[in-house]
């Protein structure tokens, strides 16, 4: 690869590409566990689970799931919150040879549906909450893509027991009154078991208690899985259709799990607050794969609570955390601030949105920490681009990482452009996708090759509009795709038009983003009502159904009724015409 720019500032201290072991996933785990037996690989509220239990629990699970009739190349999806079964399953799939399929918890049935249908996973690791939405998308389900088995798990599993009214709840250290009742919650599964006992009940999967799988598992029998297989089918919306699964090697994201650990200053000393949640691409490289590839510990938060983390940080001496901005925007608006020691960090990082200037400077005076933004999309798993910690610009995506090749391009003639000048960004990496799950179609489609590149190599359309400085350091504009960037989650304005079509009140949809002083920008539906509803449907009544029918962050928060929508002479609506007309300013949603 020639010169780019950025090689001229490129750390000293890292090499330019990296050497990738030949081997699995699983044999990260299994070197750690051998390296590391009884050091914590993860911290739930205070209780630890070592690497060699981490590595045991995963192998009774590949057991249990080769049981299932789970094998190589077979798909296994995973729907839980983040916890300690979460890297159990994930492992335990990767050593049946098994692909992983991380799906989103916030998902109604409809979408679930989706991605199981599309996938072909038969087996499924759910959380007990969340069961009642898994069998209703399995009742969605054609009869050859319903679900063989699920295995059920209980958050309450891998906490110590739940103190009694009037006892003391230091035995699980920042558990809140809230959390705790989420957490310890119970009855769906022995309301599934109940129901399909009754009577005339219709056959649905087997369904199996998480500890009984481990307990009654057979032992694993031997696995076979190269660094060029299939290993993870992460689910991504694109700008038509349905979500679209992106094909993970073994190798593609092996290459982000040391990358994230060598740019990070990363090792078995550090402790990473792992609050990113692992079915996004950036909590599964970042606290699945790099932390079990380095040794390092990793404190779980099963979902955002700042004063969760404000406890985790000082409790547990944190000195890493990748976040979304929000995050530590909302923890340093926490009234118990000044009672939180942070003094540990030393390495904070994200992306998702930008971090705002006021609040990088506050981090710098108050507690000398710099903020490393990254840029990175599920097609790149994760980074490809990323600043260096110790040369961080602000608002900035920063440089290509290790091995990648990144261009600003003409979106039409594909040349590449001069230095300031904006196009589209285009990436070719060790870390880039195999295409996307059975849509050769759309995979043709996301690959170029570039007019003056004379290897003849592919690049992946990121859809993003950015420029480059002088420095090679990348900077977003714009979006060339419909996307809706809410705190980190991404929402593709034509899956939640497709959904919102059948609210029998509506006539025509339209999503556009509208600012928002939390979430960096939100979800605004802009409506035409039938004639029939037309002047008793209240907005509110749409967000609610919304917020029924898919993941709430999808769901629209502010509702705009019109006569009708702008629309091109060949009858397309005009969505960037609203988009435009969308106030920069726009009240608080």
């Amino acid at each position: 690869m020639n010169d780019r720019p950025h090689h001229r500032i490129w750390p000293q201290r890292l090499p330019r590409s990296l050497v990738l072991p030949e081997t699995s996933l699983w044999t990260n785990l299994e070197v750690s566990a051998l390296r590391y037996p009884d050091k914590a690989a993860y911290l739930f509220f205070g209780r630890p689970l070592s690497f060699a239990v981490l590595a045991s629990q995963a192998a009774a699970v590949a057991g249990w799931l080769q049981q299932q009739g789970v094998a190589a190349g077979d798909r296994v999806a995973i729907l839980l919150q983040n916890c300690p079964q979460y890297p159990v399953a994930f492992y335990g799939a990767l050593r049946a040879d098994a692909v992983v399929v991380p799906v989103n918890p916030m998902n109604r049935a409809e979408e679930l549906r989706h991605v199981l249908a599309d996938s072909g996973a038969r087996v499924l690791v759910c959380a007990e909450d969340l069961l009642p939405v898994a069998l209703q998308a399995q009742a969605l389900l054609g009869a050859d893509e319903r679900l063989r088995s699920v295995l059920v798990v209980r958050y309450a599993d891998a906490l110590p027991p739940r103190p009694r009214p009037g006892e003391p709840a230091s035995e699980v250290p920042g558990l809140s009154a809230a959390l705790a009742d989420w957490l310890y919650r119970e009855g769906e599964l022995k309301a599934a078991l109940d129901a399909a006992a009754q009577p005339g009940a219709a056959a649905g999967p087997a369904l199996v208690r998480w500890a009984d799988a481990l307990e009654h598992a057979p032992p694993v029998q031997p696995g076979a899985a190269r660094p060029d297989d299939l290993a993870l089918l992460p689910y991504t919306s694109g700008t038509t259709g349905a979500p679209k699964g992106c094909m993970h090697t073994h190798r593609s994201l092996m290459h982000n799990a040391v990358a994230g650990a060598s740019w990070g200053h990363a090792g078995a000393e550090t402790v990473a607050l792992g609050v990113v949640p692992m079915f996004h691409i950036t909590g599964l490289v970042y606290s699945l794969l790099g932390s079990v590839w380095c040794g390092s510990t990793v404190v779980l938060m099963p979902r955002w609570d700042r004063e969760l983390a404000g406890e985790s940080i000082s409790r547990h001496g944190v000195t890493h955390w990748t976040c979304i901005p929000t995050m530590v925007i909302d923890l340093l608006a926490s009234p118990r601030l000044e009672q939180f020691d942070l003094s540990s960090l030393r390495f904070l990082s994200g992306g998702g949105a930008a971090m705002p200037q006021a609040v990088a400077e506050r981090l710098r005076e108050r507690f000398g920490l710099g903020f490393a933004e990254g840029y990175g999309l599920t097609e790149t798993a994760a980074p490809s681009h990323a600043n260096p910690p110790e040369r961080a610009k602000l608002q900035c995506l920063g440089i290509p990482i290790f091995g990648v090749d990144a261009r600003v391009v003409d979106p039409v003639t594909l040349e590449e452009l001069p230095v300031g000048e904006v196009g589209e960004i285009v990436i070719h990496g060790p870390m880039v996708f195999q295409g996307y799950w059975r849509h050769p179609e759309a995979t043709r489609a996301a690959f170029v090759q570039l007019p003056a590149d004379p290897e003849h190599r592919a690049f992946f359309r990121s859809g993003d509009l950015g420029r480059m400085d002088e420095e090679g350091y990348f900077f977003i504009t714009d979006r060339l795709k419909r996307m809706i960037n809410a705190s980190g989650y991404k929402v593709w304005p034509a899956e939640v038009e497709a959904m919102l079509y059948r609210h029998p009140a509506i006539q025509e949809a339209c999503i556009i983003a509208t600012r928002d002083d939390y979430r960096g920008e939100t979800v605004k539906a802009v409506v035409v009502l039938r004639p029939e509803a037309r002047g008793h449907t209240e907005a509110q009544a749409i967000i609610d159904w919304s917020r029924e029918q898919m993941a709430v962050y999808k769901a629209p928060r502010v509702v705009q009724f019109v006569d009708a929508l702008p629309k091109s002479g060949s009858g397309k609506v005009m969505w960037r015409l609203l988009q435009d007309q969308e106030p920069k300013a726009a009240p608080r949603a």
